[in-house]
């Protein structure tokens, strides 16, 4: 066994491993989220597979150049003198990772940890690369395969493309035409048997103004568990006026499941006439909601404006699929903007065609891809003569386009991850320090906050960290970003991406789990309130503070678990 597994290390690639041990270690230095010993062993194997790879291609591209060799003693010399440096930098790192998974667990609050566990994070990383490389062996076994019958009848340069092309095709195929598609009709399947799920703590409302009541346009066992959540879990006008002291009215919450009609338009139709029975135009304020994959509101967000406006709002969702977002948004881009899109629409139709005197405020609200499929749903050029009064965008994703456009057009000398925009009179930013303008500072007719925290990385994640520094990292950095985190080429995106994955594993207030806290101050700005003081204002964050986590009922169906 010992004899094999020396052979074995012989026949890797020197220099790949050399490479591949940089990319280790360079997997090991902090990003946004913190990581587990489990999370952290698998990205260290797939960044090592990478840098390995990276290295054996690079080996061959000289070999392929006919550029000089070293003569063999020379390469021994190399290889040893290598190898003592990257076994000595690969254990201080690991002896190091402690301390930096602890540089941002310090800033989040949460409990620091002891050891970072390097012998599992080893032995998960190795598990991984042997997996990897063994993927590799194959790709390169189909390659000079392909090659080898095609070198009989075209030329060998030619035959190692045409290699080289049909392993790639086959692997893409594979992957996502065959292992892909089946592993989503699985889970689409599996959302869609959860999502039918009734829950005992969500009954079917008794009253007639109540979405999937018996009087309603809506049935209860269609609108799903997230729309069942949604409805059922909001705040009372009881539990408004109990807080405020003042007379309070019953928020009133619409919801359309995806069951509830085979189309986006048709089940649009249906969340405005739901709307007109309940009521909702009569209301002091209209909030256009577009949720999450799986159709999930965040609770932080609802139960915020409820309270602010003292229940005298209505707010309308409809969903446009099963997946998370991460999955919804490789497999059904189209699903979510076409949906939103259709309820906009609907809603703002109809709300134009009322008096200006008589008709609610109308906003808009999304999170994460919520968020995007939002800003898509309100065409600029349609609502130019009439806007809406505002949107609240939180953890918007970095493919949001109007976001991009606002950050990268943002005012010279503004730190990209709280920019400021022009004179901030249409949009603004915030995190959990507030604002980047002064709260005197005027507004336009039209108010959008974007609401986000340096330490999101569904927000800053971007293909382009494969080969240059984001802007992000420059100083000054958010409060919540660790001074120990370094950008490095093609691990960094393999560090964000996986950061994107784990954006809901941080506590309240950093990474993509939205604060109560900083909802309200967010919606303060949005929809103009002025008759609450510093007190009570301060009061209501900490009411709401406690029950803003979702249960792990709720948080199943909480797309950013998925990224």
């Amino acid at each position: 066994m010992r004899q094999w597994f020396l052979r074995y290390l012989q026949s890797l690639s020197t220099t790949g491993l050399f490479l591949g041990t940089l990319f280790f270690v360079a997997s090991l230095t902090p990003t946004l989220i913190p990581r587990t010993y489990i999370t952290q062993g698998l990205l260290s194997g797939a960044c090592f597979a990478a840098g390995y790879g990276l290295g054996v291609l690079c080996r061959r591209l000289w070999v392929y150049l006919e550029l000089p060799l070293a003569s063999a003693w020379v390469a021994r010399s190399v290889n040893t003198v290598a190898g003592l440096l990257c076994v000595s930098v690969a254990a201080w790192c690991l002896w190091s990772t402690t301390d930096w998974q602890n540089s941002i667990r310090q800033l989040m609050g949460m409990e620091l940890l002891t050891t970072a566990n390097p012998f599992k994070i080893c032995l998960i990383a190795a598990v991984t690369f042997f997996i990897l490389l063994k993927l590799g062996v194959f790709f390169e076994y189909v390659h000079r395969t392909v090659s080898a019958k095609a070198n009989r009848v075209i030329p060998r340069r030619v035959a190692n493309v045409i290699g080289i092309a049909v392993a790639a095709i086959l692997f893409w195929t594979l992957a996502t035409g065959v292992i892909f598609r089946f592993a989503l009709h699985v889970l689409d399947n599996s959302f869609q048997k959860r999502d039918a799920l009734f829950e005992p703590q969500t009954a079917k409302p008794t009253s007639p103004m109540k979405t999937g009541s018996a009087e309603s346009l809506l049935r209860w066992a269609e609108l799903g568990r997230t729309g069942r959540a949604f409805i059922a879990r909001g705040p009372t006008a009881r539990d408004i006026g109990d807080f405020t002291h003042r007379p309070a009215l019953e928020p009133i919450r619409v919801y359309v499941g995806l069951r509830s009609a085979e189309t986006a338009a048709a089940r649009a139709k249906l969340a405005l006439e739901e709307m007109k029975r309940v009521k909702a135009f009569e209301r002091s304020a209209i909030i256009v909601v577009t949720p999450t994959g799986t159709g999930w509101v965040d609770p932080s967000a609802m139960n915020s404006i409820e309270y602010l406006l003292g229940g005298d709002v209505a707010s309308v969702a409809m969903q446009y699929s099963y997946l998370n977002s991460p999955l919804s948004l490789m497999v059904q881009p189209e699903y979510g903007a076409e949906a939103a899109r259709a309820l906009f629409r609907q809603v703002y139709r109809y709300w134009t065609a009322l008096p200006k005197d008589k008709r609610p405020k109308l906003y808009l609200h999304g999170l994460s891809l919520g968020s995007m499929n939002s800003e898509i749903s309100a065409d600029l050029f349609e609502m130019i003569g009439d806007p809406v009064n505002g949107a609240l965008w939180s953890g918007p994703p970095f493919e949001n386009a109007i976001w991009r456009q606002v950050t990268d057009d943002r005012n010279p000398g503004s730190p990209a991850w709280l920019p400021q925009f022009r004179d901030g009179s249409v949009v603004r930013f915030a995190n959990q320090n507030g604002f980047t303008v002064p709260p005197q500072t005027p507004w336009g007719p039209m108010r959008i906050v974007y609401l986000q925290y340096a330490s999101d990385a569904i927000t800053f994640f971007d293909y382009r960290d494969f080969y240059r520094e984001p802007a992000w990292m420059k100083a000054p950095r958010g409060p919540d970003v660790s001074p120990l985190l370094r950008w490095y080429p093609v691990v960094t995106m393999f560090q964000l991406a996986l950061d994107m994955g784990v954006a809901a594993s941080t506590p309240m207030g950093y990474g993509h789990v939205y604060a109560p806290a900083h909802y309200i101050d967010a919606w303060i700005a949005v929809a103009n309130i002025q008759n609450w003081s510093a007190a009570d204002i301060e009061r209501l964050k900490q009411h709401l503070w406690p029950a803003a986590r979702p249960t792990p009922e709720q948080d199943q169906g909480y797309e950013n678990r998925g990224g």
